[in-house]
């Protein structure tokens, strides 16, 4: 089980408070998770992007845009690919003994 989760539920920003309680009830959903279905073998893990290239990356003004970038080490949006790419490595068996982590791809932002 692959998670979307956030940057947004681990960094507390203004005006974001539905939004980051909501991911962040979904990171403790995949700690939990994977604990109570380990014994399946079952594996539980949450990717929690930052910027990305989407219509919802968007949705933020160009002066938003840039600040958040400022936070960045890596200075641009990221690419659903590279989101696609690490879900496809947890899904994999190169992944069988990774369960109830939260992979952060945010360019360095947290």
């Amino acid at each position: 089980i692959i998670n979307m989760c956030s940057v947004g539920g681990i960094e507390a920003n203004p005006g974001y408070a539905a939004y980051g309680s909501s991911k962040a009830a979904l990171i403790w959903l995949t700690k939990c998770a994977s604990k109570e279905f380990g014994q399946y073998n079952i594996r539980v893990n949450g990717i929690a992007p930052g910027l990305i290239d989407t219509d919802m990356g968007h949705t933020k003004s160009e002066d938003e845009i840039n600040k958040v970038m400022d936070r960045m080490s890596i200075k641009r949006m990221g690419t659903t690919e590279e989101i696609a790419k690490l879900a496809l490595f947890l899904a994999s068996e190169d992944a069988g003994f990774i369960t109830g982590q939260i992979f952060v791809a945010d360019g360095g932002r947290v």
